[in-house]
């Protein structure tokens, strides 16, 4: 990748818009983090902050799944069109954010 140098102003309020390159540069979007480090030079390094808080039960359930997905590929099988529409009863016409923060009110 070539370097990009780009700028961006402050506002009044010393907030900032992260350019676009930036944000696909280091694959954020909204609600993401982002870390700075400041090194004694002055020069300081900007990128997506690493997860906060990782759930272990969540961690631990998907370290195994992959192990057992690895071990037993065979038991993979596709959706069917009669799983798919089983599921669509099941769910209904259920309405999904994937950007919306977990528990937050619709």
């Amino acid at each position: 990748m070539d370097v990009l140098e780009l700028e961006a102003s402050l506002t009044d309020r010393y907030q900032t818009t992260v350019p676009t390159a930036v944000r696909k540069a280091l694959n954020v979007g909204k609600r993401d983090k982002i870390s700075y480090v400041v090194q004694a030079d002055g020069t300081v390094i900007l990128r997506r902050a690493k997860a906060e808080h990782a759930d272990p039960a969540l961690a631990g359930f998907l370290r195994r799944l992959e192990r057992d997905i690895a071990a037993h590929p065979e038991r993979l099988v596709p959706v069917t069109s009669a799983m798919k529409k089983r599921i669509d009863r099941l769910i209904g016409k259920l309405d999904v954010d994937l950007d919306k923060p977990l528990g937050a009110k619709r």
